[in-house]
């Protein structure tokens, strides 16, 4: 029998209640109030967000990012630093204690990552998961090398048209697990790298050389404009294919909205901002 999951699309928000919807749904799941629940969700203004352990004033360039008139949030997970612009963010919650969910981070964001796969098909790209092969490319894996996030491999590379694509990360807590990620429509690569701080020129020169080796947009791929609700009909489709389930609406009650609205006060703070 298909199971069915929650799903919301909480649209183009700031990036403070972005950043506390995804906790609080995981607060959700974990108390055992709603079922598992697939978000999508865009962003106003356009926003870097920094991974749990990034050094935001040793790694960010804090005046530019406040000069090009983005936002700046610190996200729960790991990785680096992702301009959210145009694209279409994509949140999954569900308890690691789910019978189709692996116990390893990375056999789980297989399993996950697929319904990215089949959404992607659904637009008619070449998709596949690329395994690191060699020791070398292994080892690669433990070694990021910029603060720039679709920098990282990870172990399972989501590749379209022979070109990685979406940036995923991934956190457990409270016996759950929530990954979230960047599907791009378009990037701007060079607004991107201005905001990072990098030793010297080379170095920038040659991470972004890296990135684009790696890193693509939809539009940059794509025969036609791609917009973001196709992007979102495909992607809903491909998680519904990708994860054998039935979606349903979620519906927040008052005290659920109410501690969103808490949590938003904490990524708002110095005290989360500023941590490392």
């Amino acid at each position: 029998m298909t199971e069915t999951w929650n799903f919301i699309n909480t649209g183009s928000q700031n990036p403070y209640y972005n950043m506390a919807m995804d906790e609080a749904l995981l607060n959700f799941v974990s108390r055992g109030e709603i079922d598992p629940v697939i978000r999508f969700y865009t962003w106003n203004p356009a926003t870097l967000s920094i991974g749990y352990f990034q050094r935001l004033k040793k790694e960010i360039d804090i005046d530019k990012v406040a000069e090009k008139g983005f936002g700046i949030v610190r996200r729960q997970t790991g990785g680096r630093g992702v301009l959210h612009d145009k694209e279409l963010t994509y949140s999954v919650i569900v308890p690691e204690s789910h019978p189709n969910m692996p116990t390893t981070v990375t056999e789980a964001y297989k399993v996950i990552s697929q319904g990215l796969l089949e959404g992607f098909k659904n637009l008619g790209f070449e998709t596949y998961f690329a395994v690191p092969r060699s020791k070398e490319e292994r080892e690669k894996l433990k070694q990021p090398r910029s603060s720039v996030c679709f920098d990282a491999p990870s172990w399972y590379e989501l590749v379209v048209e022979g070109r990685k694509i979406a940036g995923s990360a991934q956190t457990r807590q409270k016996g759950v697990i929530l990954q979230h990620g960047s599907i791009l429509q378009d990037i701007d690569i060079n607004e991107l790298f201005d905001m990072f701080i990098f030793k010297n020129n080379r170095l920038k020169a040659k991470m972004k050389e890296a990135f684009v080796e790696k890193a693509v947009a939809i539009n940059d791929i794509s025969d036609t404009h791609i917009t973001i609700e196709e992007m979102k009909v495909a992607f809903e489709k491909g998680f519904k294919t990708g994860l054998n389930i039935e979606l349903k609406p979620l519906q927040l009650n008052d005290l659920q909205h109410k501690e969103i609205k808490e949590l938003e006060h904490k990524y708002r703070s110095d005290e989360w901002m500023y941590r490392k």
